[in-house]
């Protein structure tokens, strides 16, 4: 049995036994209450941390460059790559002394 196989059946039986725990504690123990408002924190938290962390980075991401100027940019460099290869070739071609 290959690593990869052994780590999914890990998992598969943690969870199982955390959905059995999970069913027993919520069902046969008074802590049901307390439990259910532990489960809904961590959701809400979850969730709410991701949507914060979403905020985070849109408002501290400079904004990309107009597509414009990113244009003209890719233009002056093949204009220098032409004039470089241009000079190269002018330059090979010349007989040397």
């Amino acid at each position: 049995m290959g690593r990869d196989q052994l780590v999914g059946w890990g998992l598969l039986a943690l969870s199982v036994v955390v959905v059995v725990v999970y069913a027993y504690i919520l069902f046969l123990t008074p802590y049901s209450s307390l439990l259910i408002q532990i489960t809904l924190m961590v959701a809400v938290a979850g969730v709410f941390g991701i949507l914060g962390w979403i905020g985070y980075t849109l408002a501290t991401t400079p904004p990309p460059k107009p597509i414009e100027e990113i244009e003209k940019e890719i233009e002056a460099e093949l204009k220098k790559l032409e004039e470089n290869t241009g000079k190269d070739n002018a330059s090979e071609s010349k007989p040397s002394a």
